[in-house]
Protein backbone atom coordinates (compact mmCIF):
# COMPACT_ATOMS: atom_id res chain seq x y z
CA UNK A 1 0.00 0.00 0.00
CA UNK A 2 1.01 3.36 -0.26
CA UNK A 3 1.12 5.55 3.07
CA UNK A 4 1.87 8.67 3.69
CA UNK A 5 3.08 9.52 7.68
CA UNK A 6 2.91 13.14 8.31
CA UNK A 7 5.27 14.10 11.14
CA UNK A 8 8.35 12.31 11.50
CA UNK A 9 9.13 12.51 15.22
CA UNK A 10 8.91 9.98 17.90
CA UNK A 11 6.01 8.40 16.41
CA UNK A 12 5.95 9.40 13.05
CA UNK A 13 9.40 7.95 12.27
CA UNK A 14 9.45 4.97 14.33
CA UNK A 15 5.83 4.34 12.73
CA UNK A 16 7.29 5.01 8.63
CA UNK A 17 10.44 2.57 9.31
CA UNK A 18 8.42 -0.16 10.68
CA UNK A 19 5.69 0.08 8.03
CA UNK A 20 8.35 0.03 5.27
CA UNK A 21 9.98 -3.03 6.45
CA UNK A 22 6.58 -4.92 5.98
CA UNK A 23 7.03 -3.90 2.08
CA UNK A 24 4.76 -0.80 2.11
CA UNK A 25 5.41 2.41 -0.07
CA UNK A 26 5.94 5.19 2.86
CA UNK A 27 6.76 8.15 2.24
CA UNK A 28 7.70 10.32 5.47
CA UNK A 29 6.49 13.60 5.28
CA UNK A 30 8.11 16.45 7.56
CA UNK A 31 8.21 20.49 6.89
CA UNK A 32 11.78 20.89 9.36
CA UNK A 33 14.19 20.20 5.86
CA UNK A 34 16.90 19.65 8.35
CA UNK A 35 14.93 17.01 9.82
CA UNK A 36 14.35 15.44 6.64
CA UNK A 37 18.30 15.67 5.38
CA UNK A 38 19.54 13.80 8.67
CA UNK A 39 17.01 11.09 7.92
CA UNK A 40 17.87 10.64 3.89
CA UNK A 41 21.29 10.79 5.08
CA UNK A 42 21.08 7.35 6.79
CA UNK A 43 23.49 8.21 8.89
CA UNK A 44 22.75 6.63 12.78
CA UNK A 45 24.22 10.15 14.42
CA UNK A 46 21.88 12.58 12.53
CA UNK A 47 18.96 10.25 12.93
CA UNK A 48 19.48 9.76 16.31
CA UNK A 49 20.14 13.79 17.02
CA UNK A 50 16.03 13.81 16.47
CA UNK A 51 15.04 10.70 17.24
CA UNK A 52 17.38 8.17 19.45
CA UNK A 53 15.89 4.65 19.76
CA UNK A 54 17.36 1.74 19.62
CA UNK A 55 17.15 -0.07 16.39
CA UNK A 56 15.53 2.77 14.38
CA UNK A 57 18.47 4.51 12.73
CA UNK A 58 19.57 0.85 11.55
CA UNK A 59 15.78 0.28 10.53
CA UNK A 60 15.58 3.90 8.37
CA UNK A 61 18.81 2.95 6.92
CA UNK A 62 18.08 -0.05 5.59
CA UNK A 63 14.83 1.26 3.75
CA UNK A 64 16.05 4.14 2.62
CA UNK A 65 15.00 4.41 -1.04
CA UNK A 66 13.45 0.54 -1.23
CA UNK A 67 10.25 0.90 0.63
CA UNK A 68 10.73 4.27 3.06
CA UNK A 69 11.33 8.22 1.27
CA UNK A 70 11.39 11.20 2.91
CA UNK A 71 10.45 14.65 2.04
CA UNK A 72 9.86 18.23 2.50
CA UNK A 73 6.99 18.71 -0.08
CA UNK A 74 4.25 16.14 -0.70
CA UNK A 75 2.05 18.06 -3.04
CA UNK A 76 3.45 15.57 -6.10
CA UNK A 77 3.06 12.01 -4.09
CA UNK A 78 -0.47 12.40 -3.24
CA UNK A 79 -2.28 10.90 -6.29
CA UNK A 80 -2.51 6.91 -5.68
CA UNK A 81 -2.35 7.23 -1.68
CA UNK A 82 -3.75 5.00 0.38
CA UNK A 83 -3.53 6.30 3.94
CA UNK A 84 -2.06 9.15 5.85
CA UNK A 85 -1.27 8.73 9.32
CA UNK A 86 -1.48 11.95 11.31
CA UNK A 87 1.71 11.42 13.77
CA UNK A 88 2.07 15.48 14.75
CA UNK A 89 2.96 17.17 18.22
CA UNK A 90 -0.05 18.23 20.04
CA UNK A 91 0.98 20.17 23.01
CA UNK A 92 -0.88 21.41 25.84
CA UNK A 93 -1.91 25.07 26.28
CA UNK A 94 -1.77 26.64 29.74
CA UNK A 95 -5.10 25.82 30.77
CA UNK A 96 -4.74 21.71 30.01
CA UNK A 97 -6.44 21.71 26.45
CA UNK A 98 -4.71 20.42 23.24
CA UNK A 99 -3.19 22.82 20.96
CA UNK A 100 -4.54 21.20 17.78
CA UNK A 101 -2.26 23.94 15.30
CA UNK A 102 0.01 22.05 13.90
CA UNK A 103 -2.55 19.14 13.19
CA UNK A 104 -4.86 21.38 11.55
CA UNK A 105 -2.54 22.85 9.54
CA UNK A 106 -1.75 19.75 8.15
CA UNK A 107 -4.93 18.45 7.69
CA UNK A 108 -6.28 21.86 5.94
CA UNK A 109 -2.78 21.06 3.85
CA UNK A 110 -3.55 17.44 2.96
CA UNK A 111 -7.46 18.46 2.63
CA UNK A 112 -6.21 20.93 -0.08
CA UNK A 113 -4.12 18.42 -1.90
CA UNK A 114 -7.08 15.41 -1.87
CA UNK A 115 -9.90 17.93 -3.22
CA UNK A 116 -7.59 18.49 -6.24
CA UNK A 117 -6.02 14.69 -6.96
CA UNK A 118 -6.91 12.90 -10.37
CA UNK A 119 -7.09 9.68 -8.09
CA UNK A 120 -10.68 8.92 -6.62
CA UNK A 121 -9.47 6.03 -5.33
CA UNK A 122 -10.55 5.50 -1.18
CA UNK A 123 -8.18 7.28 0.85
CA UNK A 124 -8.21 6.68 4.82
CA UNK A 125 -7.41 9.76 6.98
CA UNK A 126 -5.58 8.27 10.50
CA UNK A 127 -4.95 9.66 13.26
CA UNK A 128 -1.99 8.74 15.27
CA UNK A 129 -1.53 11.62 17.56
CA UNK A 130 -3.09 11.74 20.59
CA UNK A 131 -6.02 14.24 20.21
CA UNK A 132 -9.25 15.08 22.14
CA UNK A 133 -11.90 12.91 22.23
CA UNK A 134 -14.31 13.81 19.03
CA UNK A 135 -11.41 15.20 16.99
CA UNK A 136 -11.57 12.54 13.79
CA UNK A 137 -15.37 14.46 13.46
CA UNK A 138 -13.03 17.82 13.11
CA UNK A 139 -10.68 15.96 10.62
CA UNK A 140 -13.48 15.03 8.68
CA UNK A 141 -15.25 18.43 8.38
CA UNK A 142 -11.92 20.12 7.30
CA UNK A 143 -12.18 17.21 4.77
CA UNK A 144 -15.64 18.13 4.04
CA UNK A 145 -14.73 21.63 3.95
CA UNK A 146 -12.20 21.14 0.78
CA UNK A 147 -14.52 19.06 -0.64
CA UNK A 148 -12.25 15.65 -0.45
CA UNK A 149 -14.12 12.87 -2.59
CA UNK A 150 -13.94 9.16 -1.11
CA UNK A 151 -12.37 9.70 1.78
CA UNK A 152 -12.55 7.54 5.21
CA UNK A 153 -11.41 8.34 8.86
CA UNK A 154 -10.04 6.09 11.29
CA UNK A 155 -8.58 6.67 15.03
CA UNK A 156 -5.35 4.38 15.35
CA UNK A 157 -3.63 5.44 18.87
CA UNK A 158 -0.13 4.66 19.34
CA UNK A 159 0.73 2.93 22.97
CA UNK A 160 4.76 2.78 22.20
CA UNK A 161 7.02 3.26 24.91
CA UNK A 162 10.29 5.60 24.48
CA UNK A 163 13.19 3.77 24.34
CA UNK A 164 11.62 0.59 23.12
CA UNK A 165 9.86 2.41 19.76
CA UNK A 166 10.40 -0.34 17.22
CA UNK A 167 10.29 -3.07 19.04
CA UNK A 168 6.56 -1.84 20.51
CA UNK A 169 6.13 -1.46 16.52
CA UNK A 170 6.96 -4.24 15.39
CA UNK A 171 5.70 -6.92 18.13
CA UNK A 172 2.50 -4.61 19.88
CA UNK A 173 0.57 -6.03 22.86
CA UNK A 174 -2.40 -4.20 20.69
CA UNK A 175 -3.68 -2.85 17.64
CA UNK A 176 -6.49 -0.11 18.58
CA UNK A 177 -8.71 1.07 15.26
CA UNK A 178 -11.60 2.70 15.56
CA UNK A 179 -13.99 3.64 11.98
CA UNK A 180 -17.26 4.19 10.76
CA UNK A 181 -17.77 2.13 8.07
CA UNK A 182 -16.57 -1.53 7.00
CA UNK A 183 -14.82 -0.41 4.05
CA UNK A 184 -12.75 1.59 6.06
CA UNK A 185 -12.12 -1.10 8.68
CA UNK A 186 -10.86 -3.32 5.36
CA UNK A 187 -8.13 -0.90 4.16
CA UNK A 188 -6.98 -0.92 8.03
CA UNK A 189 -7.02 -4.24 8.59
CA UNK A 190 -5.25 -4.50 5.24
CA UNK A 191 -2.10 -2.66 6.38
CA UNK A 192 -1.84 -3.95 9.57
CA UNK A 193 -2.38 -7.70 7.96
CA UNK A 194 0.49 -9.20 9.67
CA UNK A 195 -1.48 -8.24 13.35
CA UNK A 196 -4.99 -9.31 12.39
CA UNK A 197 -5.41 -12.53 13.76
CA UNK A 198 -2.58 -12.75 16.03
CA UNK A 199 -1.98 -15.00 18.43
CA UNK A 200 -0.25 -12.86 20.97
CA UNK A 201 -1.41 -9.31 19.60
CA UNK A 202 -4.87 -7.96 20.10
CA UNK A 203 -6.26 -6.47 17.39
CA UNK A 204 -9.56 -4.29 18.56
CA UNK A 205 -12.08 -3.00 15.83
CA UNK A 206 -14.27 -0.47 17.44
CA UNK A 207 -15.83 3.72 17.13
CA UNK A 208 -12.90 6.11 16.40
CA UNK A 209 -14.12 7.79 19.38
CA UNK A 210 -13.47 4.51 21.28
CA UNK A 211 -10.27 4.46 20.41
CA UNK A 212 -9.25 7.92 21.27
CA UNK A 213 -10.62 7.44 24.56
CA UNK A 214 -8.99 4.24 25.13
CA UNK A 215 -5.60 6.31 24.76
CA UNK A 216 -6.27 8.59 26.98
CA UNK A 217 -7.35 6.18 29.72
CA UNK A 218 -4.54 4.00 29.29
CA UNK A 219 -2.25 6.54 29.67
CA UNK A 220 -3.80 7.98 32.94
CA UNK A 221 -4.38 4.39 34.72
CA UNK A 222 -0.41 4.29 33.86
CA UNK A 223 0.03 7.72 35.78
CA UNK A 224 -2.38 6.87 38.49
CA UNK A 225 -0.41 3.66 39.25
CA UNK A 226 2.60 5.95 39.27
CA UNK A 227 1.28 8.00 41.30
CA UNK A 228 -0.02 5.89 44.01
CA UNK A 229 3.25 4.07 44.59
CA UNK A 230 4.96 7.93 44.74
CA UNK A 231 2.25 9.65 46.97
CA UNK A 232 1.62 6.69 49.49
CA UNK A 233 3.78 4.10 49.39
CA UNK A 234 6.74 6.22 48.93
CA UNK A 235 5.51 8.31 51.79
CA UNK A 236 4.99 5.89 54.53
CA UNK A 237 8.56 4.55 54.01
CA UNK A 238 9.89 7.79 54.11
CA UNK A 239 7.84 9.09 57.17
CA UNK A 240 7.98 5.77 59.33
CA UNK A 241 11.24 3.72 60.42
CA UNK A 242 12.21 0.28 59.07
CA UNK A 243 9.67 0.34 55.97
CA UNK A 244 11.38 -1.45 53.60
CA UNK A 245 10.51 -0.04 50.53
CA UNK A 246 12.07 -2.96 48.65
CA UNK A 247 9.87 -5.48 51.01
CA UNK A 248 6.70 -3.16 50.86
CA UNK A 249 6.86 -3.43 46.92
CA UNK A 250 6.96 -7.47 46.27
CA UNK A 251 4.79 -7.82 49.32
CA UNK A 252 2.20 -5.67 47.63
CA UNK A 253 2.61 -7.00 44.41
CA UNK A 254 1.99 -10.60 44.97
CA UNK A 255 -1.61 -10.36 44.87
CA UNK A 256 -2.17 -11.26 41.29
CA UNK A 257 -4.83 -8.82 41.16
CA UNK A 258 -2.05 -6.00 41.52
CA UNK A 259 0.25 -5.18 38.71
CA UNK A 260 3.60 -5.16 39.11
CA UNK A 261 3.99 -2.05 36.49
CA UNK A 262 4.19 1.07 38.22
CA UNK A 263 5.28 -0.20 41.61
CA UNK A 264 8.50 1.65 41.69
CA UNK A 265 9.08 4.75 43.31
CA UNK A 266 10.64 7.93 41.37
CA UNK A 267 10.95 11.57 41.55
CA UNK A 268 7.94 11.72 38.95
CA UNK A 269 7.65 10.65 35.71
CA UNK A 270 8.08 12.71 32.23
CA UNK A 271 7.61 12.42 28.82
CA UNK A 272 5.58 13.44 25.85
CA UNK A 273 2.23 12.01 27.24
CA UNK A 274 1.67 11.34 30.83
CA UNK A 275 1.24 15.32 31.97
CA UNK A 276 -0.32 16.02 28.90
CA UNK A 277 -3.38 13.49 28.03
CA UNK A 278 -3.59 14.12 31.77
CA UNK A 279 -4.33 17.60 31.50
CA UNK A 280 -6.25 17.06 28.30
CA UNK A 281 -8.44 14.66 29.76
CA UNK A 282 -9.20 17.29 32.89
CA UNK A 283 -10.29 19.97 30.64
CA UNK A 284 -12.29 17.47 28.75
CA UNK A 285 -14.14 16.45 31.55
CA UNK A 286 -14.65 19.94 33.14
CA UNK A 287 -16.69 21.13 29.71
CA UNK A 288 -18.86 18.38 30.19
CA UNK A 289 -19.40 19.20 34.19
CA UNK A 290 -17.70 15.62 35.31
CA UNK A 291 -15.88 15.48 38.42
CA UNK A 292 -12.08 15.26 37.88
CA UNK A 293 -11.04 15.03 42.02
CA UNK A 294 -9.08 12.00 41.43
CA UNK A 295 -7.19 12.86 38.27
CA UNK A 296 -6.08 16.20 39.42
CA UNK A 297 -4.66 14.49 42.77
CA UNK A 298 -2.94 12.12 40.87
CA UNK A 299 -1.30 15.34 38.06
CA UNK A 300 -0.72 16.99 41.45
CA UNK A 301 1.29 14.47 43.26
CA UNK A 302 3.06 13.59 40.34
CA UNK A 303 4.23 17.02 39.76
CA UNK A 304 5.04 17.60 43.38
CA UNK A 305 7.25 15.07 42.90
CA UNK A 306 9.20 16.58 40.77
CA UNK A 307 10.59 19.14 43.48
CA UNK A 308 10.05 17.32 46.81
CA UNK A 309 13.25 15.68 47.14
CA UNK A 310 15.39 19.41 46.88
CA UNK A 311 13.27 20.33 49.69
CA UNK A 312 13.74 17.33 51.88
CA UNK A 313 17.55 17.89 51.64
CA UNK A 314 16.91 21.35 53.03
CA UNK A 315 14.43 20.31 55.75
CA UNK A 316 15.99 16.75 56.59
CA UNK A 317 19.74 16.71 55.71
CA UNK A 318 20.00 20.64 56.98
CA UNK A 319 21.43 21.09 53.13
CA UNK A 320 21.77 24.85 51.97
CA UNK A 321 22.13 25.08 48.60
CA UNK A 322 23.07 28.41 48.20
CA UNK A 323 26.34 28.95 46.49
CA UNK A 324 26.65 25.17 46.21
CA UNK A 325 27.72 23.25 43.36
CA UNK A 326 25.74 20.19 42.57
CA UNK A 327 26.02 17.41 40.21
CA UNK A 328 22.76 16.48 38.38
CA UNK A 329 22.88 13.14 36.88
CA UNK A 330 20.44 12.47 34.00
CA UNK A 331 18.22 14.81 32.21
CA UNK A 332 16.03 12.79 29.92
CA UNK A 333 13.02 12.02 31.36
CA UNK A 334 13.89 8.36 31.33
CA UNK A 335 16.41 5.58 29.75
CA UNK A 336 17.31 4.59 26.97
CA UNK A 337 16.39 8.13 25.33
CA UNK A 338 17.33 11.83 24.90
CA UNK A 339 13.91 12.90 25.19
CA UNK A 340 13.83 15.76 27.82
CA UNK A 341 10.17 17.22 27.38
CA UNK A 342 8.47 17.12 30.91
CA UNK A 343 11.69 15.51 32.60
CA UNK A 344 11.66 16.10 36.12
CA UNK A 345 15.57 17.20 35.53
CA UNK A 346 13.98 20.50 34.10
CA UNK A 347 11.93 20.96 37.22
CA UNK A 348 15.17 20.12 39.44
CA UNK A 349 17.38 22.44 37.63
CA UNK A 350 14.59 25.35 37.95
CA UNK A 351 14.19 24.76 41.77
CA UNK A 352 18.27 24.52 42.48
CA UNK A 353 18.38 27.95 40.82
CA UNK A 354 15.97 29.56 43.01
CA UNK A 355 17.58 27.86 45.83
CA UNK A 356 20.92 29.76 44.62
CA UNK A 357 22.97 26.89 43.66
CA UNK A 358 26.37 28.39 42.10
CA UNK A 359 26.93 25.75 39.60
CA UNK A 360 24.76 22.65 37.77
CA UNK A 361 27.00 20.32 36.97
CA UNK A 362 25.03 18.15 34.44
CA UNK A 363 25.57 15.05 32.44
CA UNK A 364 23.61 12.28 30.55
CA UNK A 365 24.73 9.47 28.17
CA UNK A 366 22.06 10.78 25.38
CA UNK A 367 20.07 13.89 26.30
CA UNK A 368 23.27 16.33 26.00
CA UNK A 369 23.24 17.77 22.89
CA UNK A 370 19.33 18.45 23.52
CA UNK A 371 19.77 19.84 27.05
CA UNK A 372 22.20 22.38 25.50
CA UNK A 373 20.29 23.34 23.46
CA UNK A 374 17.16 23.86 25.84
CA UNK A 375 19.10 25.73 27.84
CA UNK A 376 21.55 27.18 25.38
CA UNK A 377 19.81 31.08 24.71
CA UNK A 378 20.77 33.21 27.66
CA UNK A 379 17.87 35.33 26.92
CA UNK A 380 15.50 32.90 28.34
CA UNK A 381 16.88 33.27 31.97
CA UNK A 382 20.69 34.26 32.72
CA UNK A 383 20.71 31.78 35.49
CA UNK A 384 20.96 28.83 32.71
CA UNK A 385 24.87 30.06 32.17
CA UNK A 386 25.18 28.60 35.49
CA UNK A 387 24.35 24.87 34.19
CA UNK A 388 27.67 23.24 32.89
CA UNK A 389 27.88 19.76 30.72
CA UNK A 390 30.25 16.87 30.87
CA UNK A 391 31.60 13.98 30.01
CA UNK A 392 30.74 11.20 32.34
CA UNK A 393 29.17 11.21 36.61
CA UNK A 394 32.58 11.10 37.90
CA UNK A 395 33.94 14.54 36.02
CA UNK A 396 30.28 15.84 37.15
CA UNK A 397 30.86 15.20 40.67
CA UNK A 398 34.09 16.74 40.76
CA UNK A 399 34.45 19.44 42.85
CA UNK A 400 30.38 19.61 43.86
CA UNK A 401 29.12 19.37 47.06
CA UNK A 402 26.29 17.10 46.39
CA UNK A 403 24.65 14.88 43.55
CA UNK A 404 21.23 14.31 42.21
CA UNK A 405 19.95 11.59 40.63
CA UNK A 406 17.41 12.14 38.22
CA UNK A 407 17.26 9.61 35.40
CA UNK A 408 17.04 5.90 35.59
CA UNK A 409 20.26 5.43 33.46
CA UNK A 410 21.80 2.06 34.05
CA UNK A 411 24.90 2.96 34.65
CA UNK A 412 24.05 5.63 37.36
CA UNK A 413 23.52 1.77 39.62
CA UNK A 414 27.72 1.65 39.40
CA UNK A 415 27.52 5.28 40.63
CA UNK A 416 28.79 4.55 44.02
CA UNK A 417 32.69 3.81 42.50
CA UNK A 418 32.66 6.96 41.17
CA UNK A 419 31.62 8.37 44.36
CA UNK A 420 34.18 7.11 46.54
CA UNK A 421 36.60 7.86 43.97
CA UNK A 422 35.45 11.51 42.93
CA UNK A 423 34.26 12.83 46.68
CA UNK A 424 34.62 12.66 50.20
CA UNK A 425 32.05 12.28 53.22
CA UNK A 426 30.10 14.10 54.43
CA UNK A 427 28.50 14.41 51.10
CA UNK A 428 25.00 14.12 49.96
CA UNK A 429 24.03 11.62 47.60
CA UNK A 430 20.21 12.56 46.92
CA UNK A 431 18.58 9.94 45.04
CA UNK A 432 15.60 10.15 42.70
CA UNK A 433 15.36 6.67 41.55
CA UNK A 434 16.67 4.41 43.70
CA UNK A 435 20.34 3.35 42.21
CA UNK A 436 22.71 2.63 43.86
CA UNK A 437 22.04 -0.77 45.24
CA UNK A 438 24.88 -0.35 48.06
CA UNK A 439 23.15 2.99 49.45
CA UNK A 440 23.35 1.41 53.05
CA UNK A 441 27.69 1.20 52.59
CA UNK A 442 28.04 4.76 51.57
CA UNK A 443 26.06 5.87 54.75
CA UNK A 444 28.11 3.70 57.07
CA UNK A 445 30.95 5.44 55.01
CA UNK A 446 29.73 8.95 56.02
CA UNK A 447 27.41 9.91 53.02
CA UNK A 448 24.65 11.56 53.53
CA UNK A 449 22.19 9.06 51.19
CA UNK A 450 18.32 10.79 51.03
CA UNK A 451 16.24 8.87 48.21
CA UNK A 452 12.69 8.72 47.23
CA UNK A 453 10.82 6.05 49.22
CA UNK A 454 13.08 5.82 52.44
CA UNK A 455 14.40 7.98 55.08
CA UNK A 456 17.79 9.62 55.04
CA UNK A 457 21.08 7.72 56.19
CA UNK A 458 23.90 8.41 57.62
CA UNK A 459 25.17 11.53 60.19
CA UNK A 460 23.95 15.13 59.40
Amino acid sequence: MKVIVVGTGFVGLPHAAVLAESGHEVYAYDIDQKRIDAYQSGERAQIERYVNEPGLAASVAENIDKHLFFTSNIDAIVEGTDLFFFCLNTPPKRDGSTDLSYYLNAAHHVGALLAARKDKRRVVLVNKSTVPIGTVRTLQAVMNGHEVENFGMASNPEFLAQGNAIDGSRRPDRVVVGTDTEEDMAIMRRIYSSYVNHVRIRFLETTPETAEAIKYLGNTLLLTYISFWNGVAARLAETHDNIRMEDLKLGVTADSRISTWGSYVSNGAGGSCFGKDIQSLIYQMNRTGSSTALLQSVYNINEYQKTYLVDRAVHEAGFSFNNKSVALLGLAFKKRTNDMRDSAALKVVESLLARGVREIRAYDPLAMPDAQEYWFNPSKNHLFERISYHNSAAEAMEGSDAVYISTDWEEFRGVSSAIRATVEPPYLIIDGRRMPPDYQQLADEGYLYLPVGGKLLGNK
